[in-house]
């Protein structure tokens, strides 16, 4: 590929990725409507049903959020009534996130979001896993790297 190629684009890696993130996260966003969420609430809530009870710094490293980012979106969940925020008793520093009643309740109404979401791609189960396990090993190499840079 030529040098003037490279800066089209549609050649790159990161446009590619920026648009169709866009466009996936737009199919979750008439199911999330329905819970009252945004698609950032929702993968919060996600990653807290499967672990509850978690640091916001633990939290904030399961999901690639910085503090400045994640703080606001707790707050918002926790006006919501669906976590709590509370300092540690074993270390004041931490602050812990924990899932009201509600919040795990709302589990039950989110299950069929994936179904639903899968169901308006083309792609095969095979081919939305096969997807995925790209995606998550590119993530992966791309945080060792910006962490190894020193970022």
């Amino acid at each position: 590929m030529d040098k003037s190629a490279l800066l089209e684009l549609d050649n790159q890696l990161c446009f590619a990725l920026y648009a169709c993130s866009r466009e996936v996260t737009k199919l979750y966003r008439p199911f999330l409507d329905e819970l009252g969420i945004t698609y950032t609430q929702y993968v919060t809530l996600l990653a807290l049903w499967e672990k509850d009870e978690v640091a916001v710094k633990e939290l904030g490293r399961r999901l690639y959020l910085d503090s400045g980012t994640l703080t606001p979106l707790l707050k918002k969940l926790e006006g919501l009534k669906l976590l709590r925020r509370e300092r540690d008793p074993q270390d004041e520093r931490s602050v812990i996130v924990r899932l009201t009643p509600e919040g795990r309740a709302l589990k039950e109404r989110a299950a069929e979001i994936p179904e639903r979401v899968f169901c308006q791609t083309s792609l095969t189960p095979e081919g939305i896993e096969s997807l995925r396990d790209q995606l998550r090993k590119l993530t992966v190499e791309a945080h060792t790297q910006s962490c190894d840079a020193g970022l």
